[in-house]
């Protein structure tokens, strides 16, 4: 057995756990999220604790039974409190905006670039700088902010771009500034 799948996952108050018809449902405050229940994983609740066992007689890599619970305590985790990434940009005449289900990216092309956004996702636009992506799904949050981040990634010379916030990016040293 995988050590992480040991461990016990805690429900906070309103999160509630079912598995029904091969599929795991996880539903809380802020909505209900669904996976695929895989062939010899089981789920034992006990004093508001919840336990993720692995069947012996069922061969299966001890790394998916982690996998299972990891996946299992991020849903337990969205659903209570939710996800949240916040990007930076960093640039002259860098700008975001939401315009309907579309985000809005002036990032120095000759022309602006819109990224549709996913429908379990909400973004908001702090200063037309800073954005905030939520959600309860901590994947496609993660996933979003990356291709948000993909479109002008921080280049090492001068910072310039989306970097996520609290991001160190290291400058690298010009050829001029090297010295003779």
């Amino acid at each position: 057995m995988s050590r992480l799948g040991k461990s016990p996952i805690s429900l906070p108050k309103g999160v509630d756990v079912k598995i029904a018809d091969g599929q795991i449902k996880v539903t809380g405050p802020k909505g209900a999220l669904t996976f695929p229940a895989a062939e010899g994983i089981s789920i034992a609740i006990e004093n508001d604790k919840l336990v993720v066992v692995a069947d012996s007689n069922v061969e299966m890599p001890r790394t998916q039974h982690g996998l299972y619970r990891a996946t299992i305590n991020n849903m337990v985790i969205g659903v209570s409190k939710g996800f949240e990434k916040k990007l930076a940009m960093v640039g002259v005449g860098y700008r975001a905006a939401v315009q309907g289900h579309f985000l809005d990216l002036q990032l120095g092309f000759s022309h602006p670039t819109k990224i549709a956004i996913p429908k379990d996702v909400q973004v908001a636009v702090d200063k037309s700088v800073t954005i905030s992506i939520t959600g309860i799904n901590k994947q496609i949050v993660g996933q979003f902010a990356a291709s948000v981040r993909a479109m002008r990634p921080p280049e090492p010379y001068k910072g310039k771009g989306i970097r996520y916030e609290g991001e160190r990016v290291r400058q690298k040293a010009t050829k001029a500034s090297k010295g003779k």
